[in-house]
């Protein structure tokens, strides 16, 4: 469950809720101050589940909150074991595993390729990738990507130069492939 507000220091919470929803069903309230109607239409147009405007109660946030849970899928547990013909990754155990031998990533190779996994084949965009796996003020660092994909596809991939499930679209962001 994320509760997030609009009004953030350093991106807009529209962005944020749309960055979401490109790799994760999480339900998503929006608890924010602002009562336009167009700001609640544009939240819940990007991928919000519920928007709750500030002052509230507390008992209804927490109903609110409930309900999110209820109508939330629940995960499946066939989808945290997703396998290649290089290698499997467990989602849920958070292992790597390639020629019967765990092959160690370091966080921020992990983050990043369960970020790719969870994707599920879409196109991760270069930009939500910096965020989420290094943070909001990190948007423009594409050596960063550059370079980790780089040191991943070593560890993964038959063979690295060529590679057949950590995939570039140049100028526009990543994807995994089984």
């Amino acid at each position: 469950m994320v509760v997030l507000d609009l009004g953030l220091p350093d991106m807009d919470g529209v962005e944020v809720i749309t960055a979401l929803r490109g790799w994760s069903r999480v339900p998503i309230l929006v608890l924010s101050a602002r009562h336009a109607s167009e700001e609640k239409v544009q939240a819940l147009d990007a991928g919000a589940d519920d928007y709750v405007t500030k002052p509230f109660g507390m008992d209804e946030l927490l109903a609110r909150l409930r309900a999110a849970v209820r109508r939330a899928e629940p995960a499946d547990a066939g989808d945290t074991v997703v396998e290649t013909d290089a290698f499997t990754v467990d989602l849920a155990a958070k292992k790597v595993n390639r020629g019967g031998k765990d092959v160690r990533l370091t966080p921020t190779e992990w983050h990043l390729l369960e970020v790719l996994v969870r994707g599920g084949g879409r196109l991760v965009g270069q930009k939500q990738l910096l965020r989420e796996v290094w943070g909001p003020s990190y948007g423009t660092e594409t050596n960063y990507l550059r370079v980790y994909m780089a040191q991943l596809r070593r560890k993964l991939e038959a063979d690295p130069s060529h590679p057949r499930h950590l995939i570039t679209e140049p100028g526009m962001g990543y994807r995994f492939e089984k």
